[in-house]
C-alpha cells in the first residue's frame, strides 16, 4: 500500500477498552500487513501479541480514567480522595463518632457523729476519666468531676445500726457524664528538623487527641488551621465551692501548634515550618491588633481575634525529640448500649478535701464502695460515614462559610460537630410555625445499639447546644426536640411467573425490600408506593404486584405514635405524607414486611 493511503488510515481516539482496542489493531494489521499477518486464529501467535497489546491499552486507559476521576470531587471514589477535596473546601473529618451518655454514681458514706446526716469530711470528689464498662466488655470514661457533696444530690440511709436503729452510712447519689473509649498513649521519634513535619499516630479508632508533649517538657495545642495563634486553656476554678464553677478559660498565645488530621487508617498531627522559639504567653489584643508606629493614618485591615501574631512560620515543628500523645479511642465495636448495662467500676479517681486526717480504712470503704448504672441509653452513630455521605456534608459545608443562616446551615453545621461530642443519625431544621420570633426547631435523632431510631440523650443535646452557638444568628433561638417516630409495616401480594418456586419467589421479594429499606428514613421524609412496587418487580421470579398496602403496627415494642395511613397520602395514593416533625421507621423488616405469593 502507498504510503499517502496509509496516512489516511483513520484512528478511532473513543475505541479504549479491550475488545475494541483488539478489534482495530486487528483492522490495522489485515489493512497494512496482508503479506506478513495472515493467521489470526486465537491459537496462532499474531493473535497473542494483539491481545496482550489490547491488554495493556485497557489497563491504561483504566488507570488514566481513574486518576482523572479521583481528581474531582464529583466523581471521587475513595474515600480518602473525598475526604481530602473536602478539607481543601473548609470540610473536616471528625474520624471515629463516640456515644456519649449520663449515668448515676453511688457512694457509701459514713455517718457523722450525731448519726444526722453523712460525715461531710468523708464525701469525695469523683474526678474525670474515671473508668466504667459495661457487660458486653466496652469501656466508658467520666467526662467531668463529680461532686458527691454538692447539696442538689440524694441522701439516704444505707445502714442502721440493728441494736440502735440509728444510721450508720448514707448513700450519696450523685449524676455525671460518659463518654465511649478509654485513654492510651502512644510515644513517636522525630528525628530532624523538617519543613511542614507530618507525624501518623500509630493507632487506630483514635476519637479525641488529649495532650502532646515532647522529651523537652514543650506542649503542642491543637488548632483549627496553622495560622491561628490564639487558644483557650482551660485551668482549674480556684472558687469552685462558691461559684460552682469548675474551671475558667483564659486565652493564650501558642507556638507550638498542629492540626489533626484523621483517615480511616488513622489519624496524623501535622506542623508548621518554625523551629523552637519563643515560649507561650497570654494573649494581649492591645499589643498586637493594631501597628501604627511610623504612619499618620490607619490601614483598614479585618482583625482576626484568632490570629494576633505576624509570625508566618505557622508553628514550631517539634525535631530530635520523642513526642508522647495521650489520646482516647472509641470502642472497636458498637459502644451502644441499653439501660442499666453499664455497670462496673474499672478504674476510680477519687478527692478528700484532708485525707491525711481521715481513717484509711474507712476511706478505703468509701472508694470501693462505688456503684456506676445508667439509667437511659447512651445512643450516637457509631458506623464511619461512607463517601457518598461525605461527600454530601462536604456540598453543604462550603456554602455555610462557617456561619448558620438557612434551613440546609443549621442541618450541616449540627452534623459537622466533633465526633468527640456525640453525633446524631438525622437532623430537620425547621421554623417554628407559632413563634412570632426567629425560633427555630431543631429535631434530631440518634440509634440504639440494634441499629434502630432512638431519642436522642441529653448530654449530647447539650453538646449540640453549645456547638451551635458559635454559628447561629445573634438573634437566632433554637428549641432541640425530639420529632415522632412512626413505625410502618408493609403488606403485598405479588404473582409468581410460571414454573417457578413459589416460596421461593415470595423469600426473594421479602428480602429485596429489606435491602432497601435498610437505610433510615429522613425527618420529614415521604414514603414513595411506586418504589416498593418497583422493588418487587425488578425481584426475579416476579410476574407481577398485585397489592401493596401500608401499615402502622402497634405494640409494646412499637412506637406510641398513631398514623391515618389513607387520611395521610397523596391525593393520588403514590406516596405517604410524612409530617415535618416525624420520621417513619420499618422497625422489625423480619416481621413488619409480609407478603403472599400466588
Amino acid at each position: 500500500m502507498p504510503d499517502d493511503q496509509k496516512k489516511l488510515l483513520p484512528i478511532n481516539y473513543t475505541h479504549r477498552e479491550f475488545e475494541t482496542i483488539r478489534s482495530d489493531l486487528q483492522g490495522i494489521a489485515e489493512r497494512l500487513y496482508p503479506d506478513t499477518f495472515k493467521d489470526f486464529s486465537e491459537a496462532s501467535f499474531g493473535s497473542l501479541m494483539l491481545d496482550a497489546v489490547a491488554y495493556v491499552g485497557d489497563q491504561l486507559s483504566f488507570y488514566l480514567d481513574y486518576n482523572v476521576n479521583e481528581c474531582f470531587l464529583d466523581t471521587a471514589y475513595q474515600f480518602e480522595n473525598v475526604v481530602r477535596h473536602g478539607r481543601i473546601l473548609g470540610y473536616k473529618y471528625g474520624g471515629r463518632p463516640s456515644t456519649f451518655g449520663k449515668v448515676a454514681l453511688y457512694v457509701m458514706v459514713p455517718a457523722s457523729a450525731t448519726g444526722i446526716g453523712p460525715d461531710t469530711s468523708y464525701i469525695p470528689l469523683l474526678k474525670k476519666s474515671t473508668t466504667f464498662s459495661a457487660q458486653t466488655g466496652l469501656k466508658y470514661l467520666l467526662l467531668e468531676n463529680v461532686d458527691f457533696a454538692d447539696p442538689k444530690n440524694t441522701i439516704v440511709v444505707a445502714r442502721v445500726n440493728e441494736a440502735t436503729g440509728a444510721p450508720t452510712w448514707y448513700a450519696v447519689k450523685a449524676y455525671g457524664n460518659v463518654v465511649s473509649g478509654f485513654l492510651s498513649q502512644n510515644t513517636v521519634t522525630v528525628g530532624d528538623y523538617e519543613r511542614y513535619k507530618r507525624v501518623r499516630i500509630p493507632a487506630g479508632n483514635i476519637s479525641e487527641i488529649i495532650s502532646v508533649t515532647d522529651s523537652q517538657g514543650h506542649e503542642y495545642f491543637e488548632v483549627d488551621y496553622l495560622a491561628q495563634d490564639m487558644v483557650y486553656k482551660e485551668l482549674p476554678n480556684v472558687n469552685f465551692k462558691n461559684d460552682n464553677v469548675p474551671s475558667v478559660i483564659k486565652p493564650y498565645l501558642v507556638s507550638r501548634k498542629y492540626t489533626l488530621e484523621n483517615d480511616r487508617q488513622g489519624a496524623y498531627l501535622q506542623f508548621g515550618s518554625g523551629k523552637a522559639g519563643e515560649s507561650n504567653v497570654v494573649a494581649n489584643p492591645q499589643n498586637v491588633a493594631i501597628d501604627l508606629f511610623g504612619k499618620d493614618y490607619v490601614t483598614d485591615t479585618t482583625f482576626d481575634p484568632t490570629r494576633l501574631s505576624k509570625n508566618e512560620s505557622l508553628g514550631v515543628v517539634p525535631s530530635n525529640t520523642t513526642l508522647t500523645i495521650v489520646y482516647r479511642a472509641t470502642n472497636p465495636s458498637n459502644s451502644n448500649i441499653g439501660v442499666g448495662v453499664l455497670n462496673q467500676t474499672n478504674n476510680s479517681k477519687f478527692e478528700f478535701e484532708d485525707v491525711t486526717s481521715l481513717n484509711a480504712g474507712i476511706v478505703g470503704d468509701v472508694k470501693r464502695s462505688l456503684e456506676v448504672s445508667n439509667e437511659e441509653p447512651i445512643t450516637g452513630v457509631v458506623a464511619y460515614p461512607n463517601s457518598s455521605e461525605v461527600k454530601r456534608r462536604i456540598y453543604d459545608t462550603f456554602p455555610t462559610q462557617n456561619r448558620a443562616v438557612t434551613q440546609a446551615d443549621y442541618e450541616n453545621v449540627a452534623y459537622r460537630m466533633p465526633a468527640k461530642f456525640g453525633s446524631i443519625s438525622r437532623i430537620s431544621a425547621q421554623r417554628d410555625p407559632d413563634s412570632l420570633k426567629r425560633n427555630l426547631n431543631l429535631y434530631v435523632l440518634s440509634i440504639n445499639e440494634t441499629d434502630q431510631l432512638a431519642k436522642t440523650n441529653s448530654t449530647i443535646k447539650n453538646n449540640l447546644k453549645t456547638w451551635l452557638n458559635q454559628y447561629r444568628m445573634m438573634n437566632d433561638t433554637l428549641d432541640i426536640l425530639d420529632p415522632y417516630i412512626i413505625n410502618i409495616g408493609i403488606n403485598f401480594v405479588i404473582k409468581a411467573e410460571i414454573g417457578a418456586d413459589k416460596y421461593v419467589v415470595l423469600n426473594n421479594a421479602v428480602n429485596a425490600l429489606q435491602a432497601k429499606y435498610k437505610t433510615h428514613f429522613f425527618i420529614g421524609e415521604p414514603l414513595y408506593i411506586s418504589d416498593i412496587y418497583q422493588a418487587l418487580k425488578n425481584t426475579t421470579g416476579v410476574l407481577d404486584v398485585l397489592k401493596v398496602k401500608l401499615t402502622n403496627p402497634q405494640g409494646t415494642n412499637y412506637s406510641s405514635t398513631k398514623i391515618n395511613i389513607e387520611q395521610n397520602l397523596s391525593p393520588d395514593g403514590s406516596y405517604l405524607i410524612t409530617p415535618q416533625n416525624a420520621i417513619l421507621e420499618l422497625k422489625f423488616p423480619q416481621t413488619d414486611i409480609k407478603g403472599k405469593c400466588r
